[in-house]
């Protein structure tokens, strides 16, 4: 497990400083109107997102794929990994718009940023918020367009990335269709974690990965897909059980916004599956209050914590990352060992992440 996180944190490092470069070059690259103060402020907001990073899970799956193939240099890896992070980043303005989150990874999202900046135009800190979120799409899409790697494997890459970002805007809309529901089944839960995660978080960088070292993953197609679904799975098990059970200084955000946005995660559906009625009411009357307060909070972590839910939650989320990394154990007659046994390890370390 020491060795998955170090290999990890190197394609951090390596990322980031790609990331800077790319974003140092990006004003040049682009056409833009010379009178536009906007323009620039936008691509301003973008990078700042950016650079909050994470620890680049991503951009790590696309070099671990390469390396079931080959251990030698790579052609068009670094148009990949930005292609994927800044996918990500149109994933994030999105996602606090929708939620309507004033704060990401320690710093205003960028609806908030632009709230705070226009706070006599509502519509028009809106409006930026969803063209920046957009422009992160276009970039991330003419990355790859750009890169200098022959015209098939950029073609078969484009259309990876493609499909990623249309399953991830379904992801998006059933995710909020689930929370129409009065009580989603479990298989809900899964679809959503796979189409708004799965397929461009783990999927795509496996594809892209494959495609780049000259694999066919079209080859490959049910079990990727089925990895990707499992890690999918146990990832947002994990995020929704830290919602509440995790610790908020760790974190660096506040427990319970689940709850109080009123989503029917995971960790709500276990809650409301174990507790009796005087309980029940307790969840159900923090479950969509925006204004619920630390207490309530606490109080629905300690019906959880008496009635095993967190341990529940645990257990279930080991067992799809055992199922995960027993799909990616498969790979090693075919594919290189050491690449093969990051793919086993990388689940089951997932979900003993505590943020």
């Amino acid at each position: 497990m020491t060795q998955t996180l170090e290999r990890v944190s190197g394609y951090e490092h390596w990322f980031n400083t790609l990331f800077e470069e790319y974003f140092a070059a990006l004003s040049t690259a682009l056409d833009v109107p010379s009178f536009s103060r906007f323009t620039p402020e936008c691509l301003g907001l973008l990078r700042e997102l950016s650079m909050r990073g994470g620890k680049r899970i991503r951009v790590a799956l696309l070099h671990e794929a390469t390396r079931l193939v080959t251990d030698g240099p790579v052609e068009g890896l670094d148009a990949a990994a930005l292609s994927i992070e800044l996918l990500q980043t149109h994933g994030l303005v999105h996602d606090d718009l929708i939620d309507d989150s004033p704060v990401r990874r320690g710093g205003p999202s960028t609806y908030y940023a632009y709230r705070r900046q226009f706070p006599d135009h509502p519509q028009a800190a809106l409006g930026l918020t969803v063209l920046a979120g957009d422009l992160a799409l276009a970039l991330s899409l003419q990355v790859l367009l750009d890169a200098k790697m022959p015209a098939e494997v950029r073609q078969a890459m484009v259309e990876v990335q493609t499909r990623a970002a249309a399953d991830t805007f379904m992801g998006q809309i059933i995710d909020l269709e689930r929370d129409f529901a009065t009580a989603p089944d479990e298989e809900v839960l899964h679809c959503v974690a796979d189409y708004k995660a799965a397929r461009y978080s783990i999927l795509a960088p496996l594809q892209l990965g494959l495609l780049a070292a000259g694999g066919q993953p079209r080859l490959f197609e049910g079990e990727l897909r089925e990895y990707a679904r499992l890690v999918g799975i146990c990832g947002q098990m994990r995020d929704d059980y830290l919602d509440l059970f995790g610790d908020a200084d760790t974190m660096g955000k506040q427990t319970g916004t689940d709850l109080r946005d009123g989503k029917h995660s995971y960790t709500v559906r276990a809650l409301l599956a174990a507790v009796d009625d005087a309980e029940r009411r307790v969840v159900e009357g923090a479950l969509g209050d925006a204004s619920c307060t630390p207490e309530a909070i606490a109080a629905v972590r300690e019906i959880g914590e008496h009635r095993g839910v967190a341990d529940y939650m645990r257990a279930d989320m080991r067992r799809y990352a055992q199922q995960a990394s027993a799909v990616a154990a498969g790979w090693r007659p075919r594919w290189r060992d050491e690449a093969v046994s990051f793919f086993e390890q990388l689940p089951l370390w997932s979900v003993e992440r505590a943020r």
